[in-house]
């Protein structure tokens, strides 16, 4: 195995563990079912990716910045499910009706694909997160609301 490969799939690992460490932190991974597709999501604080990590994927780290992670899966009848891609839209406000677009990068493993945008907050506040998820363009997008309380870490 090459350097560059076992470089990879640590780093790989390493995001995988990060996401999965901060689903016990976000309220567990939640998803919601429409039809033949699962749609995952969870927020978490952006501190709980390793450092190295981040930046290979070009992911910012603060303490007052959270990652929304949005996954898709499509279920297939032999019950195997298959990650796919989707158009991920979302948008965040605060009790003071403040609102923010939060951009989406496509994150592309072996065998996952990731969703991850940037939404920034002030200590202990609730923010109110509404995704739009479209795994069919041909089909409208699926409406996902959700509220959560970041902490600074």
């Amino acid at each position: 195995m090459s350097a560059l490969t076992s470089t990879v799939r640590h780093t790989l690992q390493g995001l995988l563990a990060g996401l999965a460490l901060s689903a016990s932190f976000a309220q567990a991974d939640q998803f919601v079912a429409y039809g033949d597709y699962e749609v995952h999501y969870n927020a978490f604080n952006s501190t709980f990716i390793e450092p190295q990590v981040a930046q290979s994927y070009g992911l910012t780290r603060s303490k007052t910045l959270a990652l929304i992670n949005v996954s898709v899966l499509q279920k297939a009848s032999d019950g195997s499910k298959t990650p796919v891609t989707a158009i991920v839209k979302g948008t965040a406000s605060n009790l003071i009706g403040q609102s923010s677009n939060i951009s989406f990068k496509k994150i592309e493993e072996t065998d996952a694909l990731y969703y991850i945008g940037g939404l920034p907050f002030s200590n202990d506040q609730l923010m109110r997160i509404a995704l739009d998820v479209q795994p069919d363009p041909n089909q409208p997008a699926y409406s996902i609301q959700f509220e959560q309380t970041f902490y600074a870490e």
